[in-house]
């Protein structure tokens, strides 16, 4: 019987080093990894529901779930500029299932707010700009105000008392607005928002006097009637508002302000994931469905590799900090 023992027990330590041999050559894995991804992807917004991000990140869903084969999803997390939503991500797991739906505000806010929870240079991942999108000045259908230079000169006679309101501190709308205010030589007082559906209720409840919105979040209300467009902030027309002056030709020469959606992902994601996502925005990006959104909406696609989209953001980063210190945009 004793033999019998010590050969099986021969038997099993010889299978033991050959299964140990095999997986340090990786043959056989001792952990197996499912493919990436395998369970929903998370987009989050640091806007209110109803703005030109939510309208790009909604509709970017849509063709990335059929191309990653998994849900992906849209979750709202406005306040405070973006630094929320934003704070978010940085702070999430790096493996791909949470992602920010960047915009210029990302950009601004390293110059514009004194301290923030996150890097933004050192906690994302690039993975691909979007879309760029000029801003439209609106005003009520009522408004007194029918052209550019009639903003310009109720401004100047009433230095510090017009209003425009922003869905928060860095994001397009403001800085279209500060940069406006600059280069036309007026005051005007900001007001902050948590998103651009609140923005436009003001503005439309006789709060607010005028505001520079995506042309995501305005489209369907100039469409409607209730609001005026009087020029967009793109140094060409916008082909979903050909007859919309720019805001050059409306009487501020230089004046160019343009707003732009892009995903990062937290810092540390691995590249093949990077990859993968980037793969499917552009092929989301190609779609007649996304297309379609853009066309009306005055946006523009353009998409590219996680580099560009890196190097794109930081000259927006070293663009508007050089406005910021120039007093353009306060703090």
């Amino acid at each position: 019987m004793q033999p019998i023992l010590h050969r099986c027990a021969r038997a099993c330590g010889r299978l033991l080093v050959a299964f140990a041999a095999t997986a340090s050559l990786g043959l056989v894995p001792l952990h197996a990894h499912a493919a990436y991804p395998d369970k929903p992807v998370k987009l989050v917004v640091p806007f209110a529901p109803g703005g030109g991000a939510d309208l790009i990140a909604r509709t970017l869903a849509v063709e990335m779930s059929k191309e990653l084969g998994q849900s992906v999803y849209v979750e709202n997390k406005p306040g405070a500029g973006t630094i929320i939503g934003s704070d978010i991500v940085a702070k999430s797991a790096p493996d791909g299932y949470t992602l920010l739906v960047s915009s210029i505000a990302h950009a601004v806010n390293p110059s514009l707010m004194d301290k923030l929870p996150y890097s933004t240079e050192k906690s994302f991942a690039a993975v691909s700009l979007v879309v760029r999108s000029p801003n439209v000045l609106v005003v009520r259908a009522d408004s007194p105000y029918r052209s550019v230079r009639d903003v310009v000169s109720a401004a100047r006679a009433r230095p510090g008392q017009l209003t425009y309101a922003s869905p928060g501190n860095g994001t397009s709308s403001h800085l279209a607005g500060a940069l406006f205010a600059d280069l036309a030589k007026v005051q005007l007082q900001h007001i902050t928002y948590k998103g651009s559906a609140p923005a436009l209720t003001d503005l439309l409840g006789g709060q607010i006097d005028i505001l520079f919105g995506t042309s995501g979040s305005v489209g369907p209300f100039i469409d409607n009637g209730k609001l005026r467009a009087l020029a967009v902030t793109s140094a060409s027309r916008s082909t979903a508002y050909p007859d919309v002056p720019t805001m050059s030709e409306a009487g501020v020469p230089g004046y160019l302000s343009e707003g732009w959606y892009g995903l990062h992902a937290p810092a540390g994601t691995p590249a093949a994931v990077i990859q993968k996502l980037n793969a499917a925005v552009l092929k989301a990006a190609r779609t007649e469905f996304f297309q379609s959104k853009l066309v009306h909406e005055g946006m523009v696609a353009q998409t590219g590799t996680p580099a560009e989209y890196d190097a794109f953001v930081r000259d927006e980063i070293a663009r508007w900090s050089r406005l910021v210190k120039s007093d353009v945009i306060s703090k």
